[in-house]
Parts: C-alpha cells; sequence; structure tokens
C-alpha cells in the first residue's frame, strides 16, 4: 500500500519533471499551495515528449490508420485497429470508473489538453504498448524482418509515451505503470483471439449488424464519470472508425473484390520504386485531402440532423455548457462523432481504394490482405 502511494505521489512526477529540464518557479513559500509557473531550460526533452504524446493523440490515429492501409498491409491493419479499439475502451472505462484525478502541485501541467478526464490509468500508456507490439506480433509471421529491431522500435516507441505523459505532468507514475500492466495484460488473449474475430466480422453475413449493434450498446452502456470529461467522446470515435474499417472490409469481401493471396508466407519485403513511391505520395496525399474533407462536410451534416431530429436549436446546442445534465448536447456530440468517424473508416477500407483502382495508383495486394 505504500509502494502504491508513492507510485502515485505528485511529488515523484515533479523530481522526473525536473530531471528533464522542467524549472519550477514560485515566489510562495509553500510550492503546493502556489500558482505554479516554470521554465523549460531543455528544449531538446521538451519537442521529444511532445512528439511522443501526440503519438497516443487523435492527429496520430487520423495520421496512422489510413496510411497503414493505403501504404502497407490490410490483414495487419484490421487487426491492429480490433486491439486498439478494444483496449482503448476498456481503458476509458475503468479510467471513468475508478476517478482518480491527475497529479496536482507539485506538478506542473505543460499541456492542459487533457486536463478535465481522469488520470488512472494512463491510456496514453495503453496505446503505447498495444499499437506498436501488436504490429509486431501480426507482422513477425507474415514478413521477413529482423524481428528484434523490430521489438526494439516497438519498445523505444512505448518508452517515449510513457515518459511523455510524466514530463507533461499530465499522470503519476502508478497511473503509467497499471496502464502498461493492463495494456499487457489484456494483449495475451485479444492477440490469438483476434486472428479468429476477424475472420468471422470479414466473412460472416451478419457482420455489419453486428458490429453497428454492438458499438452502439457499448457507447450507451460506458460507465457515468460522475462529471462531464471528453473521455466518452474519444471513446466513440474510437469505436465508429473500428466499425468503419471493418464494415468497409465486408464489403470489399463480400463483393469479391477481396481475394486471398497465392504468395507464400511470410512475404519478403519490398522497397517501392520511384514509380510506385510516386503512386504513394499521391494515395497518401489524395486520401488526406478526402479524409479532411469527409470529416468537415459529415460533422456539420450530421451535427445539423441530429439536431433536426431532437427538435433542438443547432446554435444554442452548440453554445450550451457541457454537462452530465445537458442530454440533448451529449446525444447529438456522441452522434455526430459516430457517424462522421464511421464513415470516415468506411472511405478509408472500401471508397478511397476504389477511387486509386479507378486511378491505377492503388497499392497492388491491397484486395488479396486477408
Amino acid at each position: 500500500m505504500q509502494k502504491m502511494e508513492w507510485l502515485r505521489d505528485p511529488v515523484l512526477v515533479a523530481t522526473i519533471q525536473k530531471f528533464f529540464g522542467v524549472k519550477v518557479e514560485s515566489a510562495a513559500k509553500d510550492v503546493r499551495q502556489a500558482n505554479l509557473s516554470y521554465q523549460i531550460t531543455n528544449r531538446l526533452w521538451y519537442w521529444l515528449f511532445v512528439l511522443g504524446t501526440a503519438l497516443g493523440d487523435e492527429v496520430f490515429y487520423i495520421a496512422f490508420i489510413p496510411f497503414w492501409f493505403w501504404n502497407v498491409d490490410g490483414a495487419v491493419g484490421r487487426r491492429v485497429v480490433l486491439v486498439w479499439s478494444i483496449v482503448m475502451y476498456i481503458g476509458q472505462g475503468v479510467k471513468d470508473i475508478v476517478r482518480w484525478p491527475r497529479p496536482g502541485p507539485p506538478v506542473v501541467q505543460l499541456q492542459k489538453k487533457w486536463a478535465l478526464e481522469y488520470g488512472f490509468p494512463s491510456t496514453h500508456a495503453m496505446v503505447g504498448v498495444s499499437i506498436p507490439f501488436s504490429v509486431v506480433l501480426y507482422t513477425m509471421n507474415r514478413y521477413e524482418y529482423n524481428i528484434y529491431l523490430g521489438l526494439a522500435i516497438a519498445f523505444l516507441w512505448c518508452t517515449v509515451i510513457c515518459l511523455s505523459r510524466l514530463y507533461l505532468g499530465m499522470h503519476s507514475v502508478l497511473d503509467v505503470v497499471s496502464g502498461l500492466l493492463l495494456a499487457v495484460t489484456l494483449l495475451i488473449p485479444l492477440v490469438p483471439l483476434i486472428d479468429y474475430l476477424d475472420s468471422y466480422l470479414l466473412t460472416s453475413p451478419t457482420s455489419p449488424f453486428l458490429l453497428l449493434t454492438l458499438s452502439i450498446l457499448m457507447i450507451f452502456c460506458y460507465p457515468n464519470s460522475g462529471k462531464w470529461t471528453p473521455t466518452r467522446g474519444d471513446t466513440t470515435m474510437i469505436l465508429s472508425v473500428c466499425v468503419g474499417v471493418l464494415v468497409g472490409a465486408w464489403l470489399n469481401y463480400q463483393t469479391g473484390l477481396m481475394t486471398t493471396s497465392d504468395l507464400p508466407l511470410p512475404h519478403i519485403i519490398m522497397w517501392p520504386s520511384w514509380s510506385m513511391f510516386g503512386c504513394l505520395l499521391v494515395r497518401t496525399f489524395l486520401g488526406f485531402s478526402c479524409v479532411f474533407l469527409t470529416r468537415q462536410v459529415f460533422t456539420s451534416l450530421s451535427y445539423s440532423f441530429i439536431c433536426m431530429l431532437l427538435k433542438q436549436d443547432e446554435i444554442k446546442l452548440k453554445q450550451s455548457e457541457n454537462t452530465l445534465q445537458n442530454k440533448h448536447k451529449t446525444i447529438v456530440e456522441l452522434g455526430c462523432k459516430y457517424i462522421t468517424c464511421g464513415v470516415i473508416g468506411f472511405n478509408i477500407l472500401y471508397t478511397l481504394p476504389q477511387v486509386f483502382r479507378f486511378l491505377k495508383i492503388e497499392r497492388p495486394t491491397f484486395f488479396t490482405e486477408i
């Protein structure tokens, strides 16, 4: 018990911040009661950890998931997205059940973006385990490459994310350690299970109905946090992207576009030629432009449409305060996220690959990755 209290102590986080060059400046005698001001004395650590924390943020998901599907491997991508969504749903739910606050003074919170959320466990740490290590685990028997190098990169990736959460003052050491342990515990059964789950969701005629029903129930049954936080909205975004991706892949398979590859496993990694690299750049630029446009259009349209269904004034609702009692705004925002991110996920796997094929810039193995 004393060990847990020590790991949760904000003084320990403040010590780590000081080690990496965050200098607290306060005129008060007791720094715990002060409005803390600070100085960054080492910009290298600062930018490294700002980048590290971004690896577990929405911007990273928007960039990583489409790029991986369009340019790397769809079979691995589907499995990683499933791992990510399940791990994050559990982590976010635990966070709103336990309701432990983020560390306070003498810790300096260098970024306020996540301040409204609870701190335990660190879902950034969970992402730091689930994404890079699941990529390694799902590629190690699929491609010929140096597994030890892959594990080293995954370990470095995870380490930078975890340290970034301490450096930025967003988590206690206990939050981070618990996030790591929970993610590892979940990966043990999930990694083999998801191989079977992916096959079922790809081939079953009832897959879209199951995915839509289950995801909506999961959002509806999400734990009550006791106060409004953005956690439920972020979880909705994650689940809907997963549903959109899997429904898009299912439609590719059911319409006969996706077929089994004749190439034996493991595959040899073939680095792209100049022409293939040019197609990669065009796919990426065109794809991200469409994702951005989809997000802008469907966010606006879905928000207006749901407000109309609920007979709510859109402008007043947007300006109203986010609270648990403001149920209309909660329903509208969750519905908006679900529709918009679901459409984005579907476009990533189905609509845009059709466009790439029409323009003759598709990745040759895209429709053979089962």
